[in-house]
């Protein structure tokens, strides 16, 4: 009697698979780094977007770069690879970069307005952004300066910036 013929899918990983495991042991040896978005392209090439509770240095994009161009093989596969940190320009993503950012002035877009203020917290389901505004007094002419505060659940953020002030 014959033995069971393996499929090849399943003694080689996928390319996004080896991929996702070098990535993981990466970011396991920098515990404060951590993954804001990974893709391949049909012509593999592969992106991948770090952030870090204390920023992310060129010395941890080229960590995480060598950890997974020096565990795949490029007779395998030809592949190009791109590791970079999260820009100013982008979103924030992630609640680990809300809870990096308190104490920064945001601009968060929701469902219903757009609000910029200071982030005061960011706790894993919202954060609260106050601001100071000007008000027309209760009584009498002219206006008054108030502080205003929103706690915004992350599922109503549709967009949210650093904004950056000089």
């Amino acid at each position: 009697m014959r033995g069971r013929e393996v499929p090849s899918f399943y003694l080689f990983m996928s390319l996004k698979d080896k991929v996702q495991n070098l990535l993981e042991g990466a970011l396991q040896e920098n515990p404060s780094l951590f993954l804001i978005e990974s893709k391949i392209h049909p012509d593999n090439s592969i992106e991948i977007i770090i952030d870090g509770d204390n920023g992310v240095k060129v010395e941890d994009c080229i960590a995480v770069s060598r950890a997974i161009e020096h565990n795949l093989d490029r007779e395998e596969e030809d592949f190009s690879l791109q590791v970079m940190s999260s820009g100013v320009s982008e979103g924030l993503k992630h609640v680990r970069q809300y809870k990096k950012n308190v104490g920064r002035k945001l601009k968060v877009k929701t469902t219903k307005e757009t609000i910029e203020g200071e982030l005061i917290s960011a706790t894993e389901d919202a954060v609260v952004l106050t601001w100071k505004t000007r008000e027309p007094k209760p009584v009498g002419k002219g206006k008054v300066t108030v502080t205003k505060e929103a706690n915004i659940a992350y599922e109503n953020i549709v967009e949210a910036k650093v904004m950056i002030t000089f």
